[in-house]
């Protein structure tokens, strides 16, 4: 798996048993613990021989797939030093590649007395964790891939569909329902069927990593629905395989990305390398605690007993240490050559770019060694380029070939559509352009910037536009979690109110926001369900809730067929367009030009100056941009977020050719108008867009677009 004379680190199968192998470089030894089909009986304690590197291994003749294990790992119990060695808890092998069971929440999980009054007082206490522990699972690789391939989708053709694994399917009534919720039921063609007809080019899945639920939610049902708390980074989360946790969980998780990849659709992964789910100084020994405490987590200066948290969950990996970056690196590369991943999104991404001095360094130790792999540096690679510690925000920091989840343009479109704040036209040009403020500085192309106006993390579109707050009672936290600032951008939205039922001038803002994200320059993502208007009752931070709340009501694709149609019809008219897919920004020249990338006018067809472009009574935009073929294959944005009608002097330039209407957001017809537009003025409805474009580009009409 690596490059390197160094042993393979976790349980790998041979000709005669298995090799196990586990690194600690403050351990003083170690012992494998076997257990038995159900996992509550520990059959056997091997002592395992220090080798080179700090890494114990041991040879177990005999056994096969399917075998449960676990380490016990001797060293000082001592917090104050960083040391959290505990032979009485069996602690998960971190390169595990399958998990059997989720762990049990009891006391035994934890070296100190949680009864106590004072937790930060509270005395060690060392009760046997076997029994409750989760365990690892002895899996054999082999696996039927025939005649897979990688899409290998340019990013300029990209076009990313964010999901949940459990969320997609669990209400699809033409899945069966074992398979519901499941790998399988994702790889199921009713819903392929759905994404190539969408099309999307890509699905980004919510954290599959084996996922450890906090104690908290498994006291009153919950769980951690979204994942954001991985317990194995080489493990597919089993809560989500139909067929089993004993190895199953592999290969319906090969097989679901098999299935994507006939489909020409790539798999990119969420992936969690910013935090554990072992939580704070107070949390359980799990795994990486026990293995070796100071040699993977970032621990407070000054107090080696607590840990130095960028992240909100109470750790922070540390990858100026040896052993967390070389953890990191070799799940993900185990992640492209096993399973043959496309590519990765990385939660909280500035967390992983803090050096040895905690504050964010570029290049990175872990980013300098992602970029340079030779196979990591193949795949996708995006950054959300934010953690919640000082100076946490890097929106723009990342080096090429690094994309970043662009929270700017989120919250430009919604401002401008939405709040329809008074001096965002200059920014939303920007944003629409590819955001050349933030990226162009590095030569970084506009597919750097990963366009979004909703994802997981927030409402949905539907409740975007529908409610003026947020209605998160169901998470149990009185209402007090989640972003405030969402509700915000609502308060421009005609109508908005706490019921979910769409009138057409909330349609016609989410419109807006969909076709300015669709259609700018940039990789645009969508999130699942937005295609369909799915609701989440307005919580906009349902991380726990694994019901109705979350998952895709399948009903809706066919109560809002005509929605679905539109939105499949613009991603259609992206593909068919120039503009949209540069690989290098915009180049504004003067109007008198022979061609120009861009032109930015106001609703008088004049191009706009510093101070026009300032003007704080103005908010009408008008956009310009050529083809390949000048002006024949153009696309002219006219954007009206007034309350009034406006009416729109084309530019000179613009007055050249025969336009076609490809999109009004009045009306969720594509094409709005098929025929030609000849004039010299175009008037644009209240609170909408009107796009333009030259005659040589074919419009797909929405049923071209569901026969693609």
């Amino acid at each position: 798996m690596i490059d390197d004379d160094r042993p393979p680190l976790g349980a790998t199968l041979t000709d005669d048993g298995v090799h196990f192998a586990l690194h600690s470089r403050n351990a003083t030894g170690v012992e494998l613990c076997l257990f038995d089909d159900e996992g509550g009986l520990e059959t056997a304690r091997v002592p395992m021989e220090r080798g080179p590197d700090f890494t114990y291994v041991a040879h177990v003749r005999g056994a096969r797939a399917g075998q449960l294990y676990g380490f016990r790992v001797h060293g000082p119990f001592d917090p104050a030093r960083g040391h959290r060695f505990d032979p009485s808890k069996v602690v998960l092998d971190p390169y595990a590649r399958a998990v059997a069971n989720d762990p049990q929440w009891s006391r035994e999980l934890y070296s100190y007395d949680v009864l106590a009054e004072d937790l930060e007082r509270a005395p060690a206490r060392h009760d046997d964790g076997a029994r409750v522990a989760p365990k690892g699972v002895v899996v054999d690789p082999r696996f039927e891939w025939g005649d897979d391939r990688a899409p290998r989708r340019r990013w300029e053709d990209t076009v990313i569909y964010e999901c949940h694994v459990q969320g997609m399917t669990a209400r699809h009534p033409a899945i069966a329902e074992n398979l519901r919720g499941t790998y399988a039921g994702l790889a199921q063609q009713p819903v392929i069927e759905h994404l190539t007809e969408l099309g999307v080019t890509a699905v980004e899945l919510l954290p599959i990593h084996e996922i450890g639920d906090e104690r908290h939610l498994v006291a009153r049902g919950a769980k951690n629905y979204w994942g954001y708390a991985t317990l194995g980074f080489f493990a597919p989360a089993g809560r989500y395989s139909g067929s089993g946790r004993r190895g199953e969980q592999v290969d319906e998780c090969k097989s679901m990305i098999r299935a994507l990849h006939r489909a020409g659709i790539e798999v990119i992964l969420d992936v969690v390398f910013n935090h554990t789910c072992e939580g704070n100084h107070l949390g359980p020994t799990l795994s990486l605690r026990g293995v070796d405490n100071s040699s993977y987590y970032r621990l407070r200066e000054g107090d080696l007993s607590k840990y130095d948290d960028v992240t909100g969950t109470g750790n922070t990996l540390d990858f100026s240490l040896p052993a967390a970056l070389r953890l990191a690196l070799d799940a993900m590369r185990f992640w492209v050559t096993e399973y043959r991943v496309d590519g990765f999104r990385f939660d909280l991404a500035a967390a992983l770019g803090r050096g040895a001095k905690k504050s964010f360094e570029h290049p990175s130790p872990f980013w300098a060694a992602v970029v340079n792999d030779p196979i990591l540096s193949r795949v996708k690679l995006i950054a959300e380029p934010w953690d919640v510690g000082a100076a946490g925000y890097r929106l723009g920091r990342f080096a090429h070939p690094i994309r970043e989840w662009n929270g700017a343009f989120r919250d430009t479109a919604r401002r401008y559509w939405l709040a329809r704040a008074t001096g965002t036209r200059g920014v939303f040009a920007s944003r629409v352009a590819g955001s050349s403020d933030l990226f162009g500085a590095d030569a970084r192309p506009p597919t750097a910037s990963v366009n979004f106006i909703t994802s997981h993390d927030g409402f949905t579109l539907n409740d975007l536009v529908s409610y003026a707050k947020k209605h998160n009672e169901a998470n149990g936290e009185d209402n007090r979690d989640g972003s405030d600032h969402e509700h915000s951008d609502n308060h421009g939205v005609e109508g908005a109110t706490d019921d979910v039922e769409v009138t057409d001038a909330r349609q016609r803002s989410a419109r807006n926001l969909l076709a300015t994200m669709l259609l700018s320059l940039g990789v645009p993502m969508l999130s699942h369900g937005d295609e369909a208007l799915r609701s989440q009752g307005g919580n906009n931070n349902p991380y726990c809730l694994a019901d109705a709340t979350t998952f895709f009501d399948w009903g809706l694709r066919q109560k809002n067929a005509g929605w679905y149609a539109w939105v499949s019809s613009v991603i259609a008219l992206r593909r068919a367009l120039v503009p949209p897919r540069r690989a290098m920004h915009l180049v504004g020249r003067a109007e008198g030009a022979d061609i120009a990338d861009v032109l930015w006018f106001g609703a008088d067809g004049k191009l706009l100056d510093a101070p026009t472009w300032s003007d704080p009574r103005e908010r009408a935009l008008g956009v310009l941009m050529s083809g390949e073929r000048s002006l024949e294959d153009a696309v002219l944005w006219l954007c009206n977020p007034d309350d009034a009608p406006r009416e729109f002097t084309l530019p000179a330039l613009a007055q050249t050719t025969a336009l076609w209407v490809a999109i009004d957001t009045v009306s969720e017809r594509v094409p709005f108008d098929a025929s030609a537009v000849e004039r010299t003025r175009y008037t644009v409805a209240a609170r909408a867009m009107v796009v333009l474009v030259g005659h040589a580009v074919a419009v797909p009409s929405a049923k071209s677009a569901a026969q693609r």
